[in-house]
């Protein structure tokens, strides 16, 4: 993690955090549209996101942290988003995309009669994985994630710890498809 942004919520550095809070607001506004909340909604998630991020780096909990303040920021703000929408008895359809690197069109996961042989047999195989590789692929091809944030979100001890389970998990995938 940047030790410059750090030292600034420890030394109360204004115009370091205002710089950080108003690059990361617009990002964050941007990328939590997927969620489905209104624009006040998130700007509440991410004032709130943004004090617990505070709260941390004064506690000194982020000196250890390996991914930049922005992913840490983000991590924070989804867990925050989906709470919120638990609130509001919505949730966010969390349905498998997964596009195999060697697919000439995309694979979708979705109940549909439209579904081919193929689709087919990869949604039964996929659903025949375990929960957390369902999960890595589903973060990764579905939700767009990066690497370092489903570290950060899925609670990995690091992003080479994900990079392997995500290739084991498609090695098996792609195994079962052969069969």
């Amino acid at each position: 993690m940047d030790q410059t942004l750090i030292n600034a919520f420890r030394t109360n550095d204004a115009p370091v955090l205002k710089a950080f809070y108003h690059s990361s607001r617009s990002v964050f506004l941007n990328f939590g549209k997927k969620y489905g909340l209104d624009e006040a909604d998130l700007l509440d998630v991410f004032q709130e996101s943004f004090i617990a991020f505070r709260r941390l780096a004064l506690s000194g909990k982020l000196d250890d942290v390996s991914s930049s303040a922005q992913t840490y920021l983000f991590g924070i703000g989804r867990k925050k988003m989906y709470d919120r929408l638990k609130e509001k008895k919505r949730s966010v359809p969390f349905e498998p995309n997964l596009i195999e690197e060697d697919a000439e069109e995309p694979i979708i996961f979705v109940d549909s009669p439209e579904l081919n042989p193929r689709q087919l047999k990869m949604q039964k195989h996929f659903k025949a994985l375990g929960k957390k590789c369902r999960e890595v692929l589903t973060l990764f091809y579905y939700r767009g994630l990066t690497i370092e944030e489903i570290t950060t979100i899925a609670d990995y001890s690091n992003p080479n710890v994900v990079k392997a389970h995500k290739s084991r998990c498609l090695k098996t995938l792609r195994k079962l498809m052969m069969d």
